[in-house]
């Protein structure tokens, strides 16, 4: 149990029977009665936004997750395989789960994994990751005006919207929330 007043962003929190990060937290004194907290939460498992407004000396529950850093290992048909780097435990989470994250998971790299009841909820993606371009049509200089973009498709299959020059085989780094291109990355 945490009391109202102890909560900050980024703890977890159970309502609901679920899971849920605390992603804003702002505290309130009024001039009469009790100080709040005004708390805004994210559900780890399906993303839902959840808003509470919690008395600073109330208890709440708050959830026990571990945090495991685990290497990306391969996909099957219903499965992503992750390895936890310390322990070498395994980890079977069905993609149906996540189907939106396979994506972003490149083999051998390391992700930060979400466990709660000894189940995997969530998998970290970074904020921002490199991909090479698996396919990219070629557009002659000149073709359109300034700022013209093009569609590509990188070695995971995510489709990202580039500037003209970046040819296939090149590295770009990729903003993993909004799916927007960043810059090219040399090397």
């Amino acid at each position: 149990m945490i009391r109202g007043g102890d909560i900050v962003k980024g703890t977890c929190l159970l309502q609901k029977g679920q899971p849920f990060l605390v992603v804003e937290r702002e505290f309130h004194n009024p001039g009469k009665g009790t100080a709040i907290a005004r708390v805004k939460m994210k559900s780890i498992k399906d993303g839902s936004v959840l808003s509470l407004t919690i008395p600073t000396q109330q208890e709440v529950e708050d959830a026990q997750v571990d945090i495991a850093a685990c290497q990306y290992q391969y996909a099957d048909q219903d499965f992503f395989h992750f390895m936890n780097n310390e322990l070498y435990d395994q980890y079977e989470i069905p993609i149906a789960e996540m189907e939106e994250k396979k994506y972003y998971l490149q083999e051998g790299n390391s992700y930060e994994l979400t466990i709660w009841e000894g189940s995997v909820i969530d998998i970290k993606i970074p904020y921002k990751v490199v991909f090479t371009v698996a396919e990219s049509e070629n557009y002659v200089k000149g073709d359109t005006v300034s700022g013209a973009t093009k569609p590509v498709t990188t070695e995971t299959g995510l489709t990202v919207r580039v500037p003209l020059f970046i040819k296939q085989d090149e590295k770009i780094l990729v903003n993993t929330e909004t799916n927007e291109y960043v810059e090219r990355v040399n090397g």
